[in-house]
């Protein structure tokens, strides 16, 4: 391997190790607090699920991994934005793939549900389960952030954005 090349992996596995701590203190947002009763009665199963308790759709199954237009992608259970077109790629993992977030809008913590520890990150104002942020992206960041396709909504750009949910 490349000196280059393994600094630039170095430097991405430092990011992965202290997002979660840098990226828990997202005080900006106004948080909105709904129990899982109230989740699951405003959101199909499917979105339910993955959002509130964890699951993965299956790869390459969200026409948001096709989506090429320019837009904001948003949580599907608050209408917060998270991502902005200009910041999706194809990762090649048959997931929407992001190497930035916009600013505030995700929150992460440490999941071991693999076993080993893994970034997971979710919505900063509701809480809803958006993927895992691994160290294996493009430049600027070097990060990739997998997001479910069914955790997200596009609003294409020109269109307004919802408001965000009460």
């Amino acid at each position: 391997m490349k000196r280059r090349n393994f600094l630039q992996s170095m430097m991405g596995l430092a990011l992965i190790l202290l997002f979660p701590f840098a990226a828990k203190g997202t005080a900006l947002v106004q948080k909105l607090n709904k129990s899982k009763t109230e989740w699951r009665a405003l959101l199909p199963r499917e979105r339910y699920e993955i959002l509130f308790e964890e699951a993965t759709e299956r790869a390459g199954s969200s026409a948001l991994n096709r989506e090429k237009r320019a837009g904001t992608f948003i949580c599907a259970a608050c209408s917060l934005p998270l991502f902005s077109s200009a910041q999706k790629y194809d990762s090649g993992t048959g997931w929407p793939s992001f190497w930035q977030s916009l600013p505030n809008a995700v929150a992460s913590r440490t999941d071991y549900k693999l076993i080993y520890p893994r970034t997971e990150y979710h919505c900063a104002r509701c809480g809803g389960h958006q993927g895992h942020v691994f160290g294996d992206g493009p430049q600027p960041t070097g990060l990739r952030y997998c997001n479910n396709g069914l955790a997200l909504e596009f609003i294409a750009e020109g269109t307004a954005l919802p408001a965000l949910r009460a």
